[in-house]
């Protein structure tokens, strides 16, 4: 399951890689491209170092420690340093979300400075068992180093955006004047197709990641059925206290903040619950 699934990765950000010259080549030239390239990098840059605290204070995040909220501390900190003995990562730092709708996120560009956060919601809701499964999903993520690769992913669809809309606005400039006719006709469908296939194919990467992250839960907890109970509470008590999340950061989240649009559920960063306990289900 997880070669699968990292075989998948690298084809889709491949994929995405092979759109991005492409459509450098057809709307804007070698020129374009380069320039479209840099600034995706410097945006992603800053996003890949900074997106944690960034997210944990669009939240109000609160520090969980032994002299912050300790009660918290004293449930979570054990599960979390079991499994992190168990994956071999450094302990992350722990942080509580003041909002009731059930939901938790890990966050960090790479394991050492993780975080995971979550919510009041969530603690209510879940018994330690199915708090494991979670945590456990979430440090798969840290693990897998997804922060990374959604890093990689943002930068390359960001690109090819901005590509199509400077093409858009100031029209197209091949390096080959010679090349038209077909040449316009592919720059003009790149110029629309782009930009949706470059995030359909980001949003593919994001669900490829999150069913990794559901496979080493089962791993590492010893069992597919923390997580599916887990997940089971999330998909009905988020429906019912629905949770207001900016779509920057929803995809963070082990399950997407409930919107209640089918037209946004279409293209969901998130597998359906559904399908992801019966994957789950499959690996007894």
């Amino acid at each position: 399951m997880s070669a699968t699934n990292t075989l998948k990765t690298v084809f889709l950000l491949g994929l995405l890689s092979a759109i991005l010259l492409f459509a450098g080549e057809a709307l804007a030239g070698r020129q374009g491209l380069y320039i479209g390239l840099g600034i995706a990098v410097l945006m992603n840059f800053s996003s890949y170092f900074f997106s944690d605290k960034i997210a944990l204070s669009m939240y109000d995040a609160q520090p969980v420690s032994e002299t912050e909220n300790p009660e918290v501390y004293r449930r979570v900190a054990p599960i979390v340093q079991g499994l992190c003995q168990r994956m071999g990562l450094p302990m992350p730092r722990l942080w509580l979300l003041p909002e009731e709708s059930p939901n938790a996120f890990a966050t960090g560009r790479n394991p050492a400075h993780a975080s995971v956060a979550f919510t009041v919601g969530i603690l209510r809701l879940m018994d330690d068992r199915e708090i494991e499964g979670v945590v456990a999903h979430e440090l798969g993520h840290v693990l897998n180093r997804d922060i990374l690769t959604s890093s990689v992913a943002a930068t390359i669809a960001a690109a090819i955006m901005f590509l199509s809309r400077m093409a858009f606005f100031f029209g197209g400039s091949r390096d080959d004047e010679d090349n038209r006719g077909g040449g316009m006709i592919g720059g003009v469908l790149m110029m629309i197709l782009g930009p949706i296939a470059a995030v359909l194919i980001q949003m593919a990467i994001s669900r490829t990641r999150e069913y990794a992250a559901d496979a080493a839960s089962a791993k590492y907890t010893g069992t597919p059925y923390e997580l599916v109970s887990a997940l089971q509470k999330l998909d009905t008590y988020s429906k019912r206290i629905p949770m207001e999340a900016t779509p920057s950061t929803a995809h963070m989240f082990i399950i997407k903040p409930f919107t209640g649009q089918w037209f946004m559920q279409m293209f969901s960063t998130h597998p359906s619950t559904e399908d992801r306990i019966a994957r789950l289900q499959a690996m007894r």
